[in-house]
């Protein structure tokens, strides 16, 4: 009797081992945008999500301010906890905006318009708003987001935290200049000054100094990541459209366009130095600034939807609207992922050369 030969082979199939994902470090640069926030709030919780992406540094003015000290605050704990930190900030803050005069007619609520402009208090506090100063209106400097905020963040965690860098611009009122705050020094004042619109809040005064709204200098700020920090990827969350098809015919529409154009206006300047900087380091060998030089850059773009969006509506808290904004940003950073996350740590995702006059108009950005 002789010995078979085994029929194929026996050996069971064990799976070959994975190695995890590399993890690749990022800053972010959040855009200001009221209520609109809401958006970068539903991008950042889904690249919460991506265990291979780990965000280094924030810069953030306004609502993008916000979103960033919270990011940073909730990170002390994990992405979980970040997640959690961020949904119920703006939870609470739709529900201290439940008694606000700016709130939807119920015909809009019924034609499922997210706009304020049928609103007759919207209209009539606008207007109010041209006449007579905040110190006028709002002599006790009421701003029910401070409350928000303080119960929502510990500000001696963010003090003492090392990672994620944070950088929080708002613009001095004296000197016109960007001021930007850092870890160490953040308060709950130097969110509401990057938040400040002079329209409707009195001036934030911080170490003897008056700041309005960062947007107008910085929105965001970009050199401080690209100087402070030795993380090459860099990723723009965009809530103001750099480019709009129609042109503006209704005072409504103009003063939209023109509040757009001015809080861009900084943000395209800052990219296009970039650009002219590559350019000239390519020309020379500059080593002032060679590990910039391999500064990559991506951007998350505003959702078709949105560009929709008059700007009464980032006025709106209705938790709705938040929620609907937050889920256009969840769909926005998954799309980007899709296609584009195997870029990071390789190259940029987006060409700031378009950024020149004639290739935005173009390329329509």
């Amino acid at each position: 009797m002789t010995d078979e030969a085994p029929i194929g082979d026996t050996t069971p199939d064990v799976a070959a081992p994975t190695e995890p994902p590399k993890v690749r470090q990022v800053e972010l640069a959040l855009q200001g945008g009221g209520s609109h926030g809401a958006f970068t709030w539903g991008v950042l919780d889904r690249l919460l999500e991506e265990e291979s992406i780990e965000i280094a540094g924030v810069s953030g003015t306004s609502a993008g301010a916000m979103n960033a000290v919270l990011l940073a605050y909730g990170l002390q704990k994990g992405r979980k906890n970040a997640q959690a930190v961020l949904h119920d900030f703006w939870r609470a803050n739709s529900n201290a905006a439940m008694f606000s005069p700016f709130q939807r007619t119920p015909l809009d609520m019924m034609m499922g318009r997210w706009s304020l402009e049928w609103s007759p208090t919207y209209h009539f506090f606008d207007q109010l708003g041209r006449t007579f100063s905040p110190y006028t209106l709002n002599p006790f400097d009421i701003n029910p987001l401070r409350s928000v905020l303080l119960d929502s963040i510990d500000f001696e965690v963010v003090q003492n935290s090392e990672s994620p860098k944070l950088f929080i611009a708002a613009t001095n009122v004296h000197t016109g200049q960007v001021r930007v705050f850092r870890n160490p020094e953040m308060t709950v004042e130097m969110i509401l000054a990057s938040a400040c619109l002079p329209f409707l809040f009195q001036a934030v005064e911080i170490e003897g100094e008056a700041f309005w709204d960062g947007g107008y200098m910085g929105n965001p700020v970009l050199y401080p990541l690209v100087i402070e920090t030795d993380v090459n990827d860099l990723m723009i969350v965009q809530i103001n459209p750099f480019y709009r098809e129609d042109i503006p015919r209704t005072a409504r529409d103009i003063l939209d366009r023109l509040n757009e154009i001015t809080f861009n206006s900084s943000l395209i300047k800052e990219l296009r130095f970039i650009s002219t900087a590559r350019v000239l380091l390519d020309q020379e060998d500059m080593g002032i600034m060679n590990v910039r030089d391999r500064l990559r850059l991506h951007m998350i773009e505003v959702a078709e939807e949105m560009k929709k969006l008059d700007t009464s509506s980032k006025l709106i808290a209705e938790w709705s609207f938040l929620t609907y904004l937050r889920d256009l940003g969840r769909a926005a950073a998954e799309a980007w992922l899709k296609a584009h996350n195997h870029q990071l740590g390789v190259e940029s995702s987006f060409d700031i050369a378009y950024l020149t006059p004639e290739n935005m108009e173009r390329f329509k950005l």
